[in-house]
């Protein structure tokens, strides 16, 4: 399909951030640009390329990722640890599932390979349904996704992400900010809608519809992750 060019990464700062405290705390996620037009790659297409870089395709567009940062790991790791503390001792049917992981997303119930066009990895999903689970990751929505945002993926993760995942079905979208320590939940509404989110900030407590009980202080979360 011919040579990929990559384009430059973007970054979306945070108002009143400075270059050199974005540089420090930088997560690339640039779009692959394929000359003057767009080529359209497959899941089948996703599984030939073997080089250790971290992909992802919405719509057939191929978008690269780079590793987190500190921050970012212990946030993730802290989650997970919270999330799956919770599922063992509920000994329910739910499994976590950190990044890598690819999540496929079919179109129209056709799950041939070659017909998925669009594939994510998540920082962390939760999957219910065990028949969504295969050895190639999780085909159709997860239950809970959660997105660490990250001063270059921010929009990325709230407009083009937020529509996949919304589109998809994923009854709960969560996305934790950092500098601002604050977790926010998007519930997916009859309509087919997120609604407009609750935000779990300093001295609260989140909580999940999709997961009953869950109860994550989020001071804990966050704890020493910005000493003063």
């Amino acid at each position: 399909m011919g040579d990929l060019k990559e384009s430059k990464p973007y970054l979306i700062p945070d108002e009143g951030e400075e270059p050199d405290e974005l540089e420090s705390d930088r997560l690339c996620e640039p779009a692959i640009t394929y000359g003057s037009h767009s080529i359209r790659y497959s899941y089948a297409d996703y599984l030939t390329w073997l080089d250790d870089k971290r992909r992802e395709i919405i719509d057939g567009i191929v978008h690269l990722m780079t590793a987190a940062r500190t921050r970012h790991a212990k946030l993730s790791y802290r989650c997970i640890m919270k999330l799956g503390y919770f599922v063992e001792k509920r000994k329910g049917s739910c499994q976590i599932f950190p990044a890598p992981f690819d999540v496929r997303f079919p179109k129209n119930n056709i799950t041939d390979d070659n017909k998925i066009y669009t594939v994510l990895q998540p920082d962390i999903v939760v999957v219910c349904d065990p028949s969504k689970i295969d050895e190639k990751g999780c085909i159709g929505a997860p239950d809970i996704v959660v997105e660490i945002l990250s001063k270059s993926t921010a929009r990325y993760d709230m407009t083009t992400k937020f529509q996949v995942y919304q589109e998809a079905g994923v009854r709960e979208y969560w996305t934790v900010h950092q500098k601002k320590q604050q977790v926010t939940i998007y519930a997916l509404q009859t309509d087919g809608l997120y609604d407009e989110g609750v935000v779990f900030q300093e001295g609260d407590k989140l909580s999940s519809n999709v997961l009953k009980g869950l109860r994550i202080d989020i001071n804990e979360l966050f704890k020493d992750l910005y000493p003063g």
